[in-house]
């Protein structure tokens, strides 16, 4: 046993080390607080059960990483640490939900624009309805995100996370969440960047029928209008689906960004103790 490190033999943690399972909440802490929101953990298809499991596990995987920068000393469960963990650990999941919610958002647009927006269909994800699109392209980026590795990706970030806010460190939570709303805005930008191909098609299509109808009064426009912007919009959706994919598939460039971005806010230095008397 090595009791000055608080772990045992093939690196289990020592809980009956002092700060060791204070450490072990905290930790348990933020990675609830990860797969609390984060892809593919957080979904409602996955039992209660099975995410409390992955929960305990993932805490005790992560707890030697977040023993190597605690202060162990001087870590203690209070409601100011349960919540600055929860927090760190629900920033690490939102950022990864941003971008299932931007491809998602796109979905919606398209269907919006085709016109197909009264036809609904079941979520699996959510167990809810929506639009068409929307599901196609959550599921489309979801697949993406764990062919890549996300899902574990995710939980490696909750392990580097207490290398920049070690456990019981002071955080700017306001800074740190200031800076991921910031980041939200990407959900806009990303999904209307996706449609963009669909609805500048529907649009334009739009306007030549608006120039035919004037031009041909007798010509029933609405009687073909209605058909050729479901077809036009299906047939730009699918050429386009191939640069959807490449842009999904860089989806860590966006994630480590907006990481980055949380910690360097949220990031405040420890104070440092004053020295003993006598010495210098």
């Amino acid at each position: 046993m090595n009791a000055t490190d608080g772990s045992l033999l093939f690196g289990l943690p020592d809980f009956f080390a002092p700060g060791v399972a204070a450490a072990f909440v905290l930790t348990a802490l933020r990675v609830g607080g990860l797969l609390l929101v984060a892809p593919a953990w957080s979904a409602k298809s996955v039992p209660m059960r099975l995410r409390t499991a992955m929960l305990v596990l993932f805490a005790v995987i992560l707890l030697p990483s977040a023993l190597e920068t605690a202060n162990t000393a001087t870590l203690r469960i209070t409601p100011a640490t349960f919540l600055s963990e929860t927090a760190v650990g629900f920033a690490l999941g939102m950022a990864g939900a941003i971008i299932i919610a931007g491809a998602e958002f796109a979905g919606e647009l398209m269907t919006t624009t085709i016109g197909l927006s009264g036809a609904a269909i079941f979520d699996p994800i959510n167990n809810t309805q929506g639009a068409i699109f929307g599901p196609f392209m959550q599921l489309l980026a979801l697949t993406l995100l764990l062919i890549s590795g996300g899902h574990v990706l995710m939980i490696k970030a909750v392990s580097l996370s207490f290398t920049a806010m070690p456990l019981g460190a002071p955080i700017a939570m306001d800074k740190g969440f200031f800076e991921l709303v910031k980041a939200a805005s990407h959900i806009f930008s990303t999904g209307l960047q996706f449609s963009a191909p669909v609805i500048a098609a529907v649009l334009v299509a739009n306007m030549a029928l608006a120039v035919l109808g004037r031009a041909a009064p007798k010509l029933q426009v609405m009687s073909i209008a209605f058909p050729l912007q479901i077809g036009l919009g299906l047939f730009v959706f699918a050429g386009s689906i191939g640069i959807i994919v490449h842009a999904l598939g860089d989806w860590q460039t966006p994630y480590a960004r907006t990481m980055d971005s949380f910690a360097r806010a949220a990031q405040v230095a420890p104070a440092t103790a004053p020295a003993p008397a006598g010495r210098r």
